[in-house]
C-alpha cells in the first residue's frame, strides 16, 4: 500500500450465514426511505431479501440490504453472536457496537450482520477484544500499530490478484487461509482476521488512549505498510511466513528467537523431541499469574499450558477426528510423521499415513485442524505411539509448543517485554525484523 491516506471507513462482517438476526437500537438509527427506528428489533430473509422487524414485530423494511444509519451516541446490541469459531474457546456473547448496522441477504435463507465504523474506532475495540485493557501501555501502543498495519495491508491486498489458497493432489494436500477472501465485507469479527468485540470488551481507557497516541502510525517495509501478522505465544521461536501461507518469503516476516539470544532453528525430528521438552529463557515463557491476567482476556485465561502442552488421544478417537476433519477414511492409522518443519519446530508438511491410504498434508493451520476436534494449539509438536500387543498403535501423545501459527509477533512476548521496560519502538523492531514506524495520517 503506498504511504500517506486518510482514515478509512471499514465494513466489519459480525457474524454471517445466519438464519435470523435479533438485538436493540440503542438510539436512533436511520433506515433510508423509511424513517427512524429504535428499540428492539429483529431480522430474517426470504426470496425478496432481508424483513426487518420493530419491537411491534411489524416489518419496517424490506430490501436486499438494509443500512441503519447511528445517529451521534447511538449504538445497537447483537443477541448471541458466536466467537471463538471452531477453536476450543467457542462461545456465544450478547456484544454491543458503535457506528452503522447493515443487513444484507445471503440467498434466500441467511442474512450477514456488518458494521460500518471509522478505522480508529475499529481498534479500540480490537486492542480490548484481542487482549486486555490491563497490558502494559507499552504493549497496547504495539497493538494499535500492528492491527491498524494488518488492516490497512487487508485492504490493499483484497484490491489485488494472489495465489490460491490451496494446491490440492491424490497425495499431498497443501491448504492456507487467505484473510482478505470476505466478499461482501472488509474484514471479519473473529480470529480468522482480528477479533472485533465492539465495545463490550472495553472495560478501561487504556486502548483508546493507546490508539488515539499512535493514531496513523504503521509498520512500514520498503515504502509499503507491513501485513503484520500475530499470534499468542510462539514458544520460544517465532515463524517464517511460507510456514503458515504463500511460499513468497516476507523480509520482516522471517523467524527470530523470542529473547536477546539467539537460539538455534529446530529443524531436525532430533532437535524437535529436545525443543518440545525444554524450557528455555525466552520473552513468552512466564509463569506470572498476575501478569497473565493483566494481559489476557478472561476466555483466554482458561489455557493454562500453552508454552509446553500435551495431548492424548487413543488411536481409534484420533482416526474419529481426522475422519471428520478430512473427510478421508484412512482405515486403521498407522503413523504420523511429520516431512518439513519451520525453524520454531512448527510442521509445515505432514504425512498421515493408514491401513487404505496416506497423503501428505499442510500447512501450518491444516496440519492443528486435522488433528483436534477444534485445533491443537500449533504444530509445533512431535508424536510418540503406545502399541497394542497385535502391534498397531493403541495411542497416539502430541507434545508441542506454542501457541498459534507463530508469525510475526508475540503477543505474550510482546508484552512481557514492554513489562520489562521495552519501548514500542523496540518491541516492533524485535519481532519485524528490518520494518521501521512510519505516520500514514
Amino acid at each position: 500500500m503506498s504511504i500517506d491516506i486518510r482514515e478509512p471507513v471499514i465494513t466489519v462482517g459480525i457474524a454471517d450465514m445466519q438464519a435470523g438476526v435479533a438485538g436493540r437500537l440503542n438510539g436512533n438509527f436511520l433506515i433510508e426511505g423509511t424513517g427512524l427506528l429504535s428499540g428492539p428489533f429483529r431480522a430474517s430473509a426470504d426470496s425478496e431479501g432481508i424483513l426487518l422487524f420493530d419491537e411491534g414485530d411489524r416489518v419496517v423494511a424490506r430490501a436486499p440490504s438494509v443500512r441503519l444509519a447511528a445517529h451521534e451516541g447511538s449504538t445497537f446490541r447483537i443477541s448471541d453472536v458466536t466467537i471463538g469459531i471452531r477453536f476450543h474457546w467457542e462461545r456465544k456473547e450478547d456484544q454491543v457496537f458503535e457506528g452503522n448496522l447493515i443487513l444484507t441477504a445471503r440467498g434466500t435463507d441467511n442474512i450477514a450482520i456488518i458494521n460500518e465504523i471509522p478505522l480508529e474506532n475499529y481498534l479500540v475495540s480490537v486492542i480490548s477484544s484481542e487482549m486486555s485493557g490491563t497490558a502494559p501501555p507499552e504493549f497496547l501502543k504495539v497493538h494499535s500499530i500492528i492491527s491498524r498495519s494488518w488492516l490497512l495491508a487487508a485492504l490493499e491486498r483484497k484490491n489485488t490478484a494472489h495465489k490460491p489458497a490451496e494446491r490440492p493432489g491424490t497425495e499431498e494436500l497443501i491448504r492456507w487461509y487467505n484473510r482478505e477472501d470476505h466478499d461482501i465485507f472488509d474484514v471479519c469479527a473473529d480470529d480468522h482476521c482480528q477479533r472485533y468485540q465492539g465495545i463490550t470488551k472495553i472495560i478501561s481507557d487504556a486502548a483508546a488512549n493507546a490508539v488515539n497516541e499512535t493514531r496513523g502510525y504503521v509498520i512500514a517495509y520498503g515504502g509499503s505498510v507491513c501485513d503484520a501478522r500475530y499470534f499468542k505465544a510462539c514458544g520460544g521461536i517465532t515463524e517464517n511466513y511460507e510456514t503458515a501461507w504463500e511460499e513468497t518469503p516476507i523480509p520482516y516476516l522471517v523467524s527470530i528467537s523470542d529473547s536477546r539470544d539467539a537460539l538455534p532453528p529446530v529443524v531436525s525430528e532430533e532437535k524437535a523431541a529436545e525443543w518440545v521438552k525444554s524450557l528455555p529463557d525466552v520473552y513468552c515463557n512466564t509463569q506470572d499469574e498476575e501478569l497473565l491476567a493483566e494481559i489476557l482476556p478472561g476466555f483466554d485465561r482458561e489455557t493454562t499450558h500453552f508454552f509446553r502442552w500435551k495431548v492424548e488421544y487413543t488411536r481409534s478417537q484420533l482416526e474419529e477426528i481426522i475422519r471428520q476433519k478430512s473427510g478421508i477414511d484412512f482405515g486403521t492409522l498407522q503413523d504420523l510423521a511429520p516431512l518439513e518443519r519451520g525453524p520454531s519446530g512448527r510442521i509445515k508438511r505432514l504425512k498421515v499415513t493408514g491401513s487404505k491410504q496416506s497423503i501428505v498434508i499442510g500447512k501450518e493451520l491444516e496440519i492443528r485442524r486435522w488433528l483436534s476436534p477444534t485445533h491443537l494449539y500449533s504444530s509445533a509438536f512431535v508424536v510418540s505411539k503406545d502399541f497394542a500387543p497385535d502391534g498397531r498403535p493403541d495411542r497416539f501423545v502430541f507434545n508441542g509448543a506454542g501457541w498459534g501459527h507463530g508469525v510475526g509477533l508475540c503477543q505474550i512476548g510482546a508484552a512481557v517485554m514492554a513489562k520489562k521496560g521495552f519501548t514500542a519502538k523496540e518491541i516492533l523492531a524485535h519481532y519485524f525484523t528490518g520494518a521501521g514506524i512510519k505516520k500514514i495520517y
